[in-house]
């Protein structure tokens, strides 16, 4: 048991009903035509790794798992085979992320108090990552994992660097982005209502006024995007595996 559950249980007595809900709808548009979540690592999908790390993760209750219509029986399948039973609904996604995001958020148990955003590409997500951002959710009600910007910043226009941006304050959001259940639900359907583009769950939550709280992030939580990522992906789960069976 991780210190944060230990701490958790402490606080809490039993930690909050937890439901993990992992957008997997997408086409990888910028895969070349590879369907990244289905790209084999180490003897099994990249989906598979995603849903492995919330399979393992003391405080996640239930999975709620969004995809295409089409990948329902190989999802179904590919759960058996690896062992993943916390998969309670497989959902169809919407033409965007946000209505995908939204049928799995309205579609989690009635028990959930605390709703957990993850892309389904983002295989390296761990369980420290997990933990710290879904034990501050239920204390802080919005959180999001992130990592403070390292690389230099300039803001270009016309092809001509206009101004060096200062990072003091700048950090990279990733997921999961985690919520009290009646804050997301609230918050993705008035940007529904009112036909707001957003570009991740977080900036539904600031549009109703929610502060947002940021955990600890890690620079190994990539999500794949281009070819060659799940080179990346695939070198941080054989160096994790390594560590672990070193630690034994």
């Amino acid at each position: 048991m991780s210190f944060v559950t230990k701490l958790m249980k402490k606080i809490k007595g039993k930690p909050p009903f937890c439901s993990a809900v992992i957008a997997a709808a997408g086409f990888s548009q910028r895969m070349d035509g590879t369907d990244k979540l289905y790209i084999e690592i180490n003897g099994a999908p990249v989906i598979i790794h995603t849903l492995i790390a919330f399979q393992n993760s003391s405080l996640i209750s239930e999975i709620i798992m969004v995809t295409r219509n089409s990948e329902f029986e190989h999802i179904i399948e590919l759960c058996k085979q690896h062992g993943i039973d916390k998969v309670t609904k497989i959902i169809a996604g919407g033409p965007t992320r946000l209505e995908s995001v939204m049928n799995g958020v309205f579609s989690v148990s009635k028990k959930a108090k605390i709703i957990a955003i993850h892309d389904g590409a983002r295989p390296c997500v761990d369980d420290g990552v997990i933990e710290r951002a879904v034990a501050a959710a239920a204390k802080y009600h919005a959180v999001a994992p992130a990592v403070p910007v390292s690389s230099t910043l300039k803001k270009v226009r016309d092809g001509i660097v206009i101004e060096t941006v200062d990072r003091t304050d700048l950090y990279e959001i990733q997921t999961p982005q985690v919520f009290t259940a009646e804050i997301i639900k609230a918050a993705l359907t008035n940007v529904v209502d009112k036909s707001i583009e957003i570009t991740d769950d977080c900036m539904a939550a600031e549009l109703i006024s929610v502060p947002i709280y940021i955990t600890e992030g890690s620079c190994n939580n990539i999500k794949l995007t281009t070819c060659g990522d799940e080179i990346i992906a695939e070198a941080i789960l054989n160096s994790r595996k390594a560590q672990s069976a070193n630690d034994k």
